[in-house]
């Protein structure tokens, strides 16, 4: 099992350059960030805007995948969105991945351009067809293409992406359709367990939701010709999922679950100094030094 860090882009770089040095010197698999305009809880405090952030992140730091957690739709477009991926796939020497969701409704930022509603039907659709025009774009030069949401008239990709055929996506699903939609299209899937967090979710709830959804993607990828043991399995830590930094003792216990549930890749949130996320500012040294090699062991 891999093991991954989110760190939200709230800080001036001067300030948060270090921190992603420091999660790549740790040996830590990986590193996120949010791609949103605000989010939630900090919508009023300082925020960054994603790509540029990955792309200074890519040059300070050397080994680990750097990627999105997740683009969507909400406020991207699957041009520039790819544009950008191919640059950071580039910047990073080949090491980025493009995390990409349907966009939450109440993450603060899905009416910043538009006032419209659309139905979970409608935000589906869209999700759907963001993710093949971007898979279209990032496997060729030149794209044309005319859809029910985007569109892309010549558009270049050119010289295209370090990785080929081209770099992984990482789809973020929980539902039949998404599922469906990262069988066929992506590298490594994500969730952050049940759909909808407002209802309240104990920990083993979530970890039950999660095994569910494995299964479920399971059998998509048996649908449709892919090898499940090849796509990574993203499991993003939230506070309902319980509390994986209280201790490195405890960080393995609960890796160990999510392992036998068929996870393959744990990310976890960078702690702050307060408010969401907020954890013990050395846990993530100390995870890495008492049970990193054991959760690689996985």
């Amino acid at each position: 099992m891999r093991t991954g860090v989110m760190i939200l882009p709230e800080k001036r770089w001067a300030q948060s350059a270090r921190l992603w040095q420091t999660v790549d010197e740790l040996g830590y698999d990986s590193a996120w960030t949010y791609d949103h305009l605000s989010w939630r809880s900090l919508q009023d405090g300082a925020w960054f805007s994603t790509f540029p952030v990955l792309a200074a992140a890519a040059v300070v730091t050397h080994r680990m995948t750097l990627g999105t957690m997740v683009t969507s739709p909400n406020f991207r477009h699957p041009v520039t969105a790819a544009k950008d991926a191919v640059a950071l796939d580039d910047i990073s020497g080949g090491r980025f991945v493009l995390g990409i969701g349907a966009g939450s409704v109440g993450a603060g930022d899905s009416h910043v351009l538009t006032r419209q509603d659309l139905t979970a039907s409608e935000r589906a659709s869209r999700f759907a067809e963001f993710v093949e025009l971007t898979d279209r774009l990032l496997r060729s030069d030149v794209t044309t293409f005319t859809g029910e949401h985007f569109s892309a008239y010549e558009a270049r990709m050119i010289p295209g992406c370090v990785q080929r055929p081209r770099l992984p996506l990482a789809i973020a699903a929980g539902g039949p359709r998404g599922l469906d939609l990262a069988a066929r299209h992506g590298q490594a899937w994500v969730t952050t367990g049940p759909r909808n967090w407002a209802k309240g979710f104990t920990p083993e709830e979530c970890l039950d939701a999660v095994t569910a959804q494995v299964t479920a993607l399971r059998e998509a990828c048996s649908r449709h010709g892919r090898q499940f043991a090849e796509m990574d399995r993203i499991f993003v830590v939230t506070p309902p999922a319980g509390d994986f930094l209280s201790s490195p003792t405890a960080f393995l216990a609960q890796a160990e679950q999510y392992a036998k549930a068929g996870i393959t890749h744990l990310v976890l949130h960078a702690p702050r100094e307060q408010g969401v996320y907020a954890a013990d500012p050395d846990i993530l040294h100390r995870i890495a030094d008492e049970v990193l090699a054991d959760v690689r062991g996985l």
